[in-house]
């Protein structure tokens, strides 16, 4: 019998839901991490004998996890939770999305984003694709990559562009100031900010035309081929609301994945969020051409914009992961509301208690959102990069556990989590980020905030009851 094997740490006497090939749950598992990876996984008893940690953690009563991913986020909406309730998505944006996006300075994106990462850690999310464009200057878009790799995740900011102004733009009262660059400027700043941040780092730059009805769709264009040429994935808002396909029929001609797909734009690069108002023919498209798709239950509720096709989409072969799409429009980034929402809303849309399963929203929020975001990983497999996350499954509202991935899904929350590694690092344990003064930083939050509420007008959207 060989020696025990060094490794950095042992997570023993755990449930371990590897989400591996064979989709292998050890009741009693461990699993052991070294040199930023995962080295072992298996049965406690085996890993006790072939591994000398140099720290063990006892995890009797909590289940081990893959690192989840979230694929579709707005960072700098942390600084504005809870205002704009009750309104449509046309309105929402007009009347409240777009002109606190206007009144947002750098520093309250940089504090956005810091407060936004630490939230995602103390949730198990690992890997975040965060849509960012208020204020979308190349120095913020980097300082806001950089708060994201401060707190220690992985991922992409995807610079949302605008470009040249449209017809649809026009028509639906976007403002001027939005289109700051001409669609060849917009292009050019995003590929200095994505030289910034080349294949070395965790936290790429991405382009990420801000919404295929209302964007140039030269900037579309021009998109694609950035990504194509810098060897990472593209990013955009596809058919949220319920007049995004008509509009974009009547003013070219076809809906948009079809022209996607004519251009020869639509391939495995592509990254889109929401997907909700497709026809059979679009969610052929994007199965056919490897596409990946954004899932956003939470805000797609909120906003009341409709029901995505989750079992159209995967049927078709679309990659689907999901995303909180910001704090404005979910509230929390909480990837356990997510799935169990994707659950509750496909199955009221269809009348169909089988129109999604526990495995299927648990793959799209780990395996599936490392395929989305291009990323080794989503799995607790020996070799893959150590992102992953201790779920505390005690207590009287998980009590008892007869099936340890129902109560992930049904039962369990963000504050559940009590450790979360990214790349092997510890990014937040026992109630802290380490490195990272989160008292500081709400308080600075807070302020920042109030004067940003109070700049933008937004103070009778404050009131603690409205009538």
């Amino acid at each position: 019998m060989r020696e025990p094997q060094p490794c950095a740490l042992l997570l023993s006497g755990a449930q371990v839901v590897t989400v591996d090939a064979a989709r292998t749950v050890y009741t009693d598992g461990a699993v052991a991490v070294a040199d930023g990876r995962i080295a072992d996984v298996g049965p406690t008893r085996e890993l006790a004998a072939r591994w000398r940690p140099g720290r063990t953690v006892d995890c009797r009563g909590r289940a081990v996890v893959p690192g989840f991913t979230d694929a579709h986020t707005h960072l700098f909406q942390s600084l504005a939770r809870g205002i704009g309730d009750g309104l449509a998505i046309r309105r929402w944006l007009n009347e409240f999305m777009w002109p606190y996006a206007l009144h947002l300075d750098a520093e309250d994106a940089r504090t956005a984003a810091l407060l936004g990462a630490v939230e995602a850690a103390r949730a198990g999310i690992t890997t975040v694709v965060d849509h960012h464009y208020a204020p979308g200057d190349p120095a913020t878009v980097l300082a806001v990559a950089e708060a994201i790799e401060q707190v220690g995740l992985g991922g992409a900011v995807a610079r949302g562009m605008l470009g040249d102004r449209t017809r649809i733009a026009e028509e639906r009262g976007l403002p001027a100031a939005f289109h700051r660059w001409s669609t060849a400027r917009e292009l050019e700043l995003t590929r200095q900010c994505m030289a910034e941040r080349g294949p070395g780092s965790r936290v790429r730059v991405w382009p990420g035309p801000l919404n295929l009805s209302y964007g140039d769709p030269e900037l579309t264009r021009g998109s694609v081929e950035l990504a194509r040429a810098h060897d990472v994935r593209w990013h955009t808002h596809l058919s949220e609301g319920a007049r995004d396909p008509a509009d974009f029929l009547a003013a070219y001609g076809t809906r948009p994945v079809t022209w996607l797909a004519r251009e020869g734009l639509l391939d495995a690069r592509a990254t889109l969020a929401h997907a909700v108002w497709l026809d059979e023919e679009e969610r052929a498209a994007l199965g056919a051409h490897g596409a990946h798709v954004a899932h956003n239950p939470c805000s797609n509720a909120y906003l009341a914009s409709g029901t995505m096709d989750w079992r159209g989409l995967r049927a078709a072969g679309a990659v689907v992961a999901l995303g909180t799409d910001g704090p404005s429009a979910g509230g929390r980034q909480d990837l356990f509301e997510v799935m169990k929402q994707t659950l509750f809303a496909q199955r009221q849309a269809t009348l169909d208690p089988a129109a999604a399963r526990c495995e299927e929203v648990f793959e799209a929020a780990t395996v599936d959102g490392a395929r989305y975001a291009g990323r080794a990983g989503g799995s607790l497999t020996v070799g893959a990069p150590a992102d992953l996350a201790v779920v505390d499954l005690t207590g009287a509202a998980r009590q008892p556990v007869h099936r340890t991935l129902s109560a992930l899904v049904y039962t369990a929350r963000a504050c559940d989590v009590v450790l979360t590694l990214a790349g092997g690092r510890v990014v937040f344990e026992d109630g802290h980020c380490p490195g990272i003064d989160e008292e500081e930083l709400c308080a600075r939050a807070r302020e920042r905030a109030h004067r940003l509420v109070k700049r933008a007008g937004f103070v009778p959207l404050t009131t603690p009851w409205q009538r």
